[in-house]
């Protein structure tokens, strides 16, 4: 079990596949980018401590916002009716 704030990682080739312990645990298999951590650029509001994550989940989260928002938006209506007439 990973403390808060706690990455884990195992590469085998081209693949690794990481772990990340934050509000929830973070699971994450990757082929392009290493297990570093790095500096998001925002504080903490509680400790003040610089916050800091996974390189793949800060690239994620750079440049996936609007396939995620485009999907949970195509997640409220029905896939059989995509016009009212």
């Amino acid at each position: 079990m990973l403390e808060k704030k706690e990455s884990a990682f195992q590469r085998k080739g081209d693949i690794m596949v990481q772990a990340w312990e934050d509000k929830r645990l973070v699971q994450m298999t990757c082929t392009i980018h290493d297990a570093t951590i790095v500096n998001t650029g925002s504080k903490d509001t509680t400790t003040n401590m610089e916050i800091k994550k996974p390189y793949a989940v800060a690239q994620y989260n750079k440049f996936m916002k609007g396939v995620e928002r485009a999907d949970q938006y195509l997640s409220y209506y029905s896939v059989l009716r995509k016009t009212v007439k």
